[in-house]
């Protein structure tokens, strides 16, 4: 594991959008979380539909938005691997949840509609900068601002006392904001991170 200092500035540089940083963070923690991932992912209707490939790919997309926005604040890898393995737990209930999951049945068109595709690896998430264009231009010129506040590290109480209202209220309105955004690209069903 890397020092407190290294990992903190690890995530400084993910959060300016340093594509070599992204790809440091998913070699050191990608494996652990995948891992998690695929043990959990053991019903059959489940794997029938859904490959482990794509939660954790959604899991990298929705957390690269959040943590780019300054969303998190993270200052040891542990809190990173519980946020991220708390993110993929959620995904994994999310989709399990559905209700075209529960009720498919083995021959069911809707089953072949929505099966896994082998397109997309989840390393093209950290190369798709075109993601992060896509949630910064779906932000509000207010909610972009907050945005830029945080990821240049300015805390809560410091983006209230520049923008106006309370320390909670400004983190509320970014975090339904990251929600809201999420939700529009399809990386975020639930809104449990």
């Amino acid at each position: 594991m890397p020092t407190d200092q290294s990992f903190r500035d690890l995530i400084r540089r993910v959060r300016a959008g340093e594509q070599r940083a992204a790809a440091e963070l998913y070699d050191q923690y990608g494996p652990e979380i995948r891992r998690y991932i695929r043990v959990r992912m053991t019903h059959p209707r489940l794997t029938r539909v859904l490959d482990s490939g794509d939660i954790f790919q959604s899991v990298l997309a929705n957390f690269f938005v959040r943590v780019t926005a300054g969303q998190y604040d993270l200052d040891e890898p542990e809190q990173l691997l519980r946020l991220l393995v708390t993110m993929a737990h959620h995904k994994i209930v999310d989709y399990a949840r559905k209700p075209a999951l529960r009720h498919a049945a083995e021959g069911d068109d809707e089953v072949w509609q929505t099966l896994a595709g082998s397109d997309e690896r989840p390393s093209q998430v950290l190369a798709n900068a075109e993601l992060l264009e896509q949630a910064r231009a779906r932000l509000t010129d207010e909610e972009r601002r907050l945005a830029g506040l945080r990821a240049d590290g300015k805390g809560w109480q410091e983006i209230a006392a520049e923008c106006g209202g309370t320390a909670e209220g400004v983190r509320k309105q970014l975090t339904r904001a990251l929600d809201r955004v999420c939700r529009e690209l399809g990386i975020d069903e639930g809104g449990h991170e």
